[in-house]
């Protein structure tokens, strides 16, 4: 008669074992029911235009009023498909835990300039998509006026893009308005005269210009007297007074 190998009968029991608890506290967490929401915001909890309330409103809404639903009966994906179709919210991953705590983290959309035609007002982000204003937080940002029509809108997102991707252009520039022609004219922070930018085209050198011209008439008083400032022309800039 064969000797019984105990060991490798210990090793099935243990498996055996350890299969059924897995099993056995899955079963358990797929029952429990959500305990709570926990909502994070990347970029930390300041100048937020989409509140916790809210957030939290929109997942119990979508949980079907509250919380005593079972963590096997949360549909996570609908729940970041739900989050992610809001226009104030970029992206968001949402989880759960074994207590039954469901979490979100989400990142905003960011607005780069507002967008201003009769009683329309709204953000538009960096790829020209609408971001509701908000009632918890208003964004520095300038101000873009006129007409805005689809088939334009990428190319006068390029020179907005480029404005909030500088530093000093980001303060510096206030408003942007788009003529019937298709020129722009800005206006600044500090002083009263306007940048006629003609069309966004040649949008890095025109604003480079604009940066050189700055730095250098600042530091001349007769700055305050200028009424235009053109940068229409790719080689120089033009004053008036």
């Amino acid at each position: 008669m064969r000797n019984i190998n105990w060991q490798n009968i210990r090793l099935i029991v243990i498996l055996f074992v350890m299969v059924f608890l897995y099993s056995f506290s899955t079963h358990r967490n797929a029952k429990r029911a959500v305990k709570d929401i926990t909502i994070s915001f990347y970029g930390g909890e300041e100048n937020l235009f989409i509140t916790h309330e809210m957030v939290n409103n929109l997942l119990k809404q979508k949980l079907g009023g509250s919380l005593t639903i079972k963590k096997e009966e949360v549909d996570l994906k609908s729940l970041e498909t739900a989050l992610n179709n809001h226009k104030m919210i970029e992206k968001c991953e949402i989880f759960s835990t074994i207590d039954g705590s469901l979490n979100a983290n989400i990142t905003q959309k960011t607005p780069i300039v507002r967008y201003v035609s009769g009683n329309t007002m709204y953000y538009l982000d960096n790829e020209g998509y609408e971001i509701p204003l908000s009632e918890n937080f208003s964004a520095r940002v300038p101000i873009l006026m006129g007409t805005l029509e689809e088939k334009d809108m990428g190319k006068y997102m390029v020179l907005c893009n480029e404005i909030y991707k500088d530093d000093f252009l980001k303060k510096n520039i206030t408003g942007i308005k788009i003529l019937s022609s298709g020129n722009v004219i800005m206006t600044n922070r500090n002083y009263d005269y306007k940048i006629i930018f003609g069309k966004p085209v040649y949008v890095e050198k025109k604003l480079k210009n604009y940066k050189a011209f700055f730095q250098h008439a600042v530091k001349d008083t007769l700055i305050k007297n200028y009424k235009e400032v053109n940068v229409m022309f790719t080689e120089q800039v033009v004053c008036k007074k």
